[in-house]
């Protein structure tokens, strides 16, 4: 029955989106060339946007609806610095009960709008003891220990090879740019790794140990199927994520989700003003 449902996800895929573009296309023609994921807490950007159309999520065919606080559903189109740019306002986890397929399915959407250049930003928990809450991370790499992948199942060339390369997930010369930007704008910046989980417990103590000792330095819910199916496509990714808590196992304390959301939107405008600056630069 898995596979029977794979391949008729796949089958159909093309018809979906064509299905969701003509909704989008009955409020606009234009091409955006930059899409834009806002996490948790992290839909501040959205004022920095000279938006000239909203879509409720809702509204749009396939779409899946966002369960989670701070997630408003929305689409918006408008520009930032010029630049036509298309930014979800809210996203979807694993841990909600999608698939990976409908999770990363409005990344499908993004290119056939025209999108070439995917920023995508979470709030996370910040393992590495060098980073404290408030931080900015430009992710590097990451490590996917979702126990699935929204590439498994029958592939469709129009939207990628079977086995993509992910040798450089998120792009370098996005990752110099925005270092570059932070430098110009005194804001204070990290790189490191992001590993992703199914959720929606924290972990254990144990657990941090593990995750750290395998090389990550922040972990999160999100974020990794979507550049996943960017690179897919041939999108170029940059991941920018906050640390919202600080999970050192010999001195953890118990995470507020309230805390987590507040230190999300604390730390907001500098994240915003990297993004921005660096959509500017492209």
């Amino acid at each position: 029955m898995l596979m029977i449902f794979w391949r008729n996800f796949y089958e159909f895929s093309i018809e979906m989106i064509n299905e969701t573009l003509k909704v989008i296309r009955k409020k606009t023609d234009k091409n955006y060339e930059v899409g834009i994921i806002l996490g948790t807490g992290l839909g501040g950007l959205v004022k920095d946007i000279s938006v000239e159309h909203e879509i409720d999520y809702s509204d749009l065919p396939h779409f899946p609806l966002s369960t989670v606080e701070s997630h408003q559903g929305k689409l918006i189109f408008g520009k930032i610095g010029g630049k036509n740019v298309v930014a979800m306002q809210g996203r979807f986890h694993f841990y909600e009960g999608y698939t990976m397929q409908q999770i990363t399915y409005p990344v499908r959407v993004m290119k056939f709008l025209g999108v070439k250049t995917l920023l995508v930003s979470n709030a996370c928990g910040g393992m590495n003891p060098i980073y404290q809450r408030g931080d900015i991370m430009l992710v590097v790499d990451h490590i996917n220990l979702l126990g699935d992948n929204p590439l498994i199942g029958k592939n469709e060339d129009a939207f990628g090879p079977r086995f993509p390369d992910m040798s450089e997930p998120y792009n370098l010369e996005l990752i110099k740019l925005a270092e570059q930007v932070a430098l110009e704008n005194k804001v204070k910046v990290q790189k490191g790794v992001y590993v992703a989980v199914p959720g929606p417990n924290l972990e254990t103590k144990a657990e941090y140990r593990f995750l750290r000792d395998i090389g990550a330095d922040v972990v999160g819910m999100s974020t990794v199927p979507e550049n996943i199916v960017a690179n897919h496509m041939g999108m170029k990714v940059l991941g920018l994520s906050i640390i919202t808590d600080e999970c050192f196992p010999d001195a953890l304390k118990p995470a507020k989700v309230e805390e987590i959301i507040a230190a999300a939107m604390a730390a907001e405008p500098k994240m915003t003003l990297i993004m921005k600056e660096v959509i500017k630069k492209l």
